[in-house]
């Protein structure tokens, strides 16, 4: 969905420990990453003064913060739905783009969170809750579970225009090889969902 990125400026925007921002730096794209936790941005630096890439990293929470607005490009990958207030974090992202500039987000699919403990108990999805919004617990911290709607609405509320989505399956070949129950669900049905969009 970014395309060609050498050149380009772009924003990992909740970069977590910088890995996404690696992959990107190394295709030649000119990264800056923000994140808020302690340990991801001291492991990410660490990681910076190693390879030596030219990536920035700043200490930051995206629902507070300023990174300007000169990025051609703007990468967000599974954060929203790990932040409670997560409108301002999506509204940062959206001013960090020059006019033109392309936001790209990825969330575990907001229709089939719970794929595969269901899939493994009943053979089938079952979801019985998709219009609400709800904290999902987990061990390190909740996600929020939010319909598509959410997301989509607030980006046409920030003036961007939908450009691409996806609901990538699993390849049936690695499920097969992988021999874990009940992964071929993620052969049917989405786990994640990816949306690009232009400012």
């Amino acid at each position: 969905m970014l395309g060609e990125v050498r050149g380009r400026r772009v924003l990992d925007a909740g970069c977590g420990q910088g890995y996404l921002s690696r992959m990107l730096a190394a295709r030649g794209a000119e990264l800056v990453g923000v994140e808020p936790a302690d340990g991801m941005v001291a492991y990410a630096r660490e990681q910076e003064e190693r390879l030596r890439q030219g990536i920035t990293y700043h200490q930051a929470d995206l629902t507070r913060c300023d990174v300007g607005a000169d990025f051609d490009a703007v990468v967000c990958s599974m954060v929203l739905p790990a932040i409670p207030d997560w409108r301002p974090a999506m509204r940062t992202c959206v001013r960090a783009l020059r006019p033109g500039g392309l936001f790209v987000f990825s969330l575990n699919h907001p229709a089939f969170e719970d794929l595969w403990t269901t899939w493994r108990r009943h053979g089938e999805y079952r979801v019985r809750r998709y219009l609400a919004e709800y904290e999902i617990p987990h061990r390190h911290g909740p996600d929020f579970h939010r319909p598509l709607s959410a997301y989509l609405n607030e980006l046409a509320a920030l003036g961007c225009r939908l450009t691409e989505l996806a609901e990538p399956g699993l390849d049936p070949a690695v499920a097969s090889a992988s021999g874990i129950d009940g992964i071929e669900s993620y052969v049917h049905l989405p786990n994640f969902l990816i949306v690009a969009a232009e400012r």
